[in-house]
């Protein structure tokens, strides 16, 4: 049985009582996933996972990114990422399943510290361009998909695996699109 297969399929839940802040403090190290408790903060966990040639800020414990470069898997473009007020959104740090739309799949009915674990577990965050991962807001895979073709099978698998480790579900047009994309993948090897 494929993993989307595993996934309940339902229509949207009303997105009554969504904000950012019930899924916890942005970017808290106090989650127990991957990262979680290593004394750094979520969104730099992030970028030194995905960035290379990365700079860190002495005396941060090898914490704060000051500067990397990412090929960012939704453009294929390498983009250099230097923080800093005008420079940071360059890179962003996306929610692979999308806050909002994991809330009215089901998330709401998570208890806090899940929400929580959930918007910080690194298999659902990917650093990314910043305007691309904007542009995508709180999409499902129905309504977006990377403009990289080359990376739609890992993205797609990639929320699948999300939405199964936290007990979400997906739209019928969800489903439709994820299942034709993955079909693609198996004859793309």
């Amino acid at each position: 049985m494929s993993a989307l297969a595993t996934l309940p399929v339902k229509g949207r839940a009303p997105k009554t009582g969504y904000s950012r802040a019930a899924f916890g403090p942005a970017w808290t190290d106090d989650v127990d996933v991957a990262l979680g408790h290593n004394g750094c903060d979520t969104r730099n966990d992030i970028l030194r996972r995905d960035l290379a040639a990365e700079r860190l800020k002495p005396g941060t414990h090898g914490c704060v990114v000051l500067a990397g470069v990412l090929a960012d898997p939704y453009t294929a473009r390498s983009i250099t990422f230097t923080r800093g007020r005008d420079t940071s959104s360059r890179v962003q740090i996306d929610h692979v399943v999308a806050l909002g739309d994991a809330w009215v799949k089901g998330a709401q009915q998570l208890t806090a510290a899940q929400r929580a674990t959930l918007a910080n577990d690194p298999l659902n965050l990917l650093a990314v361009d910043g305007p691309t991962n904007s542009a995508k807001r709180d999409a499902d895979a129905a309504s977006w998909l990377p403009p990289n073709k080359a990376f739609r099978c890992a993205y797609v698998a990639r929320q699948v695996a999300v939405k199964q480790r936290y007990r979400l579900w997906v739209t019928a047009s969800e489903a439709a699109q994820i299942a034709r994309i993955l079909a693609g993948c198996a004859t793309a090897r």
